[in-house]
C-alpha cells in the first residue's frame, strides 16, 4: 500500500481540525498516531488491511 503526499496532507488537515474545533488535545492525537503505527506491526495488520480494502471497495461501489 503506497501513501501519497496528498493523503498525508489531508490526514494532517483532519487532525488539525479535530484539535482546533473539536477540542481534541494534541497529546491524544499523537497517542492515536503512535498506536496506529504500533498496530500496523502486529498480527492484526493483515485483518485490518483486508477490512480497510473491503470498506473502500464498498464505498467506491467496486463489489466483485
Amino acid at each position: 500500500m503506497t501513501v501519497s503526499l496528498r493523503l498525508v496532507f489531508v490526514l494532517g488537515l483532519i487532525a488539525w481540525a479535530a484539535i482546533k474545533f473539536l477540542g481534541i488535545r494534541l497529546w491524544v492525537a499523537v497517542v492515536i498516531a503512535l498506536f496506529g503505527f504500533w498496530l500496523s506491526h502486529t498480527v492484526l495488520a493483515p485483518a485490518i488491511e483486508s477490512g480497510t480494502r473491503s470498506g473502500v471497495d464498498v464505498v467506491n461501489g467496486n463489489r466483485d
